[in-house]
């Protein structure tokens, strides 16, 4: 006989009055919460025992959009993991939890006993560091956790190895690496991380996203007519890059210059972690690239339709340089790493170029190229970095060299700055990277599924900048900084930081097999 997702299903709001009649009978509540992407064996055993130590089973799901294991997963959507656990005739009721945790759940649920597989029984192995506030929420409503599951499987093992969920490539090289450098080594240099006190230097950038409809030609004009539907702000450039630093760091600083406007100031109150080092002033604007953008239907991309970018023509003015001079001087001994984030808007002047590259500790560097200065920022300016991190385009423009090899011309670089560890990202392809040994490491792309690649570039240097300020092999330095690439690649612009619990899940993802 089957069974309908919705004889089972529980809305979430009606949950407390439901299961109340339960309780009422004197039935003992029992919760099981996961993604459940894929039904193995392992489930079924652990949603039988946990059955057994109660009387009414509440199965919840972690919704599509908060499901952490990288962009494809889960590879089943919530009506169909919800229909594969109502078939099952040990669950009484699924539920769909809003957010990315058991939490709410729990509270709606208020569980006699919260079960999980018995692999989460130490704390450790939760990489998502969960488990404890999970436990926690159940014992003030009263109830308790067990840890159930006599038979182990890997959903996400079992996915890599036996369906299309990674391409052939991406399968491949995962593989392979993982014989080379498995997830605990990983884990270990990601938590190395925490050891680093890091300052970032560079153009703060507000970006700006107009979301809009196109509806078509004026009749006068000719010129595009679109329908506004709302505006979003994030914190861009070298913002962008401390905020994904800043969940691996012991600490990070950004240093840099805004002006003075009080809109500037009201953004800027929410970098939480980050510590600031800025220079405010009058007479200055804040870097605001603003975009026009669409999105098409139900497609994940976005299509730019327009930018205007506001700020001076020739960057801060002489007497602001000094002043910033004077600060990073008194302060840039302390950090363990500097990470240089040149966007080509005047504020990396010579003398701040030549202070950095006297006495950094350890100089990460990053020299872009955009539309403002398309063949004037090059990388090339600069004569020393212990790391840095560039696409084709910019190693072509600093060589002026359309055809030869990005190996030929990564190497080059790799010795014009005697740089220990260097990456050159290719979009679509992926990573390559050389270190002063004369070593190569090349990565695929993890995903195809692209929002808006502003911001995947920002992300891989930071993920790769601490890798190289530790020392860590090529290798897990391409692996970090192309799965920061990858999560970075499926939200528009900055809008949210590469975060160390959800880079972990991916990478345990991507290395079971």
């Amino acid at each position: 006989m089957s069974v309908d997702a919705t004889d089972k299903e529980l809305d979430f709001d009606r949950a407390p009055e439901v299961l109340e009649r339960h309780r009422k009978r004197g039935e003992r509540i029992v919760l099981c919460h996961g993604v459940f992407d894929l039904l193995h064996p392992g489930h079924l055993a652990h949603l039988q025992e946990a059955k057994a130590l109660g009387d009414v089973l509440v199965v919840s799901i972690t919704p599509a959009e908060h499901v952490n294991r990288g962009p494809g997963r889960p590879i089943f959507s919530d009506d169909l993991r919800l229909f594969s656990l109502a078939g099952l005739a040990c669950v009484d009721y699924v539920v769909r939890a809003p957010g990315a945790t058991a939490l709410e759940v729990i509270d709606q649920t208020r569980p006699d006993l919260y079960c999980k597989g018995r692999e989460y029984a130490d704390p450790a192995n939760d990489v998502t560091q969960n488990i404890d506030a999970e436990a926690e929420q159940v014992r003030a409503h009263g109830g308790d956790i067990a840890y159930t599951g006599q038979i182990v499987f890997s959903s996400s093992r079992l996915i890599n190895n036996h369906t299309d969920a990674l391409s052939p490539q991406v399968k491949h090289y995962s593989k392979e690496l993982s014989q080379r450098h498995p997830f605990e080594e990983v884990r270990a240099a990601v938590e190395a991380m925490q050891r680093l006190k890091v300052l970032v230097l560079g153009d703060i950038i507000i970006d700006d996203f107009i979301h809009c409809n196109v509806q078509g030609l004026t009749s006068k004009g000719r010129i595009v007519s679109s329908r506004f539907t709302q505006r979003e702000q994030h914190l861009g450039g070298s913002l962008a890059i401390a905020r994904h630093i800043a969940s691996f760091a012991g600490s990070v600083t950004v240093m840099g210059m805004v002006g003075n406007e009080p809109e500037i100031r009201d953004l800027l109150n929410g970098l939480g972690r980050i510590q600031t080092d800025l220079q405010y002033a009058d007479d200055y604007t804040t870097i605001v690239k603003r975009r026009y953008v669409e999105r098409l239907g139900k497609r994940n991309e976005y299509n730019k339709l327009f930018a205007i970018s506001h700020m001076h023509e020739d960057g801060p003015p002489p007497s602001q340089h000094s002043a910033l001079l004077e600060r990073l001087a008194r302060t840039i001994d302390s950090y363990d790493l500097v990470v240089v984030a040149d966007y080509g808007h005047g504020l990396m002047a010579p003398a701040l170029m030549d202070l950095v590259q006297e006495r950094a500790p350890f100089l990460a560097l990053n020299c872009q190229t955009n539309s403002g200065n398309y063949g004037f920022n090059l990388i090339t300016k600069y004569r020393r970095a212990d790391t840095f991190c560039l696409d084709e385009t910019e190693i072509r423009l600093a060589f002026a060299n359309r055809h030869q090899a990005p190996s030929d011309l990564l190497r080059r670089l790799q010795a014009h700055l005697g740089a220990n560890q260097g990456w050159l990202t290719l979009g679509s392809v992926g990573s390559l990277a050389t270190d002063a040994l004369g070593a190569e490491e090349s990565a695929p792309a993890l995903t195809l599924q692209v929002t808006d690649t502003i911001g995947a570039g920002d992300a891989f240097f930071a993920l790769a900048s601490m890798s190289a300020r530790l020392e860590l092999p090529l290798a897990i330095g391409s692996f970090l900084g192309n799965m920061a690439g990858a999560m970075a690649a499926n939200v528009l612009g900055n809008a949210l930081p590469v975060e160390k619990a959800q880079l972990l899940k991916f990478a345990t993802t991507l290395l079971k097999f």
